[in-house]
């Protein structure tokens, strides 16, 4: 069954708390250089093929519920 990606990530401009407090695990166990911005990642199984039609509904879907794009942004990948 086709898959499509919906990868959702807090904007630029957002505080991030989750993925500072990665950042400083990695710091103190030894990885240097490395800062984290943590997001979420939705994996959706299309029934057919996955056409321009199914990723816009996708895209309709992440907007209205799998994204709060007042402070996330996404990106919509066929897999």
């Amino acid at each position: 069954m086709p898959r499509v990606v919906v990868n959702v990530m807090p904007k630029p401009e957002i505080l991030d708390p989750q993925g500072k407090a990665v950042t400083g695990a990695l710091k103190r166990l030894g990885f240097q250089g490395l800062s984290v911005r943590q997001g979420k990642r939705f994996e959706i199984e299309v029934e057919g093929e996955v056409t321009p039609e199914v990723l816009a509904q996708i895209a309709e879907a992440a907007e209205k519920l799998l994204a709060n794009t007042v402070i996330e942004s996404f990106d919509v990948v066929a897999d």
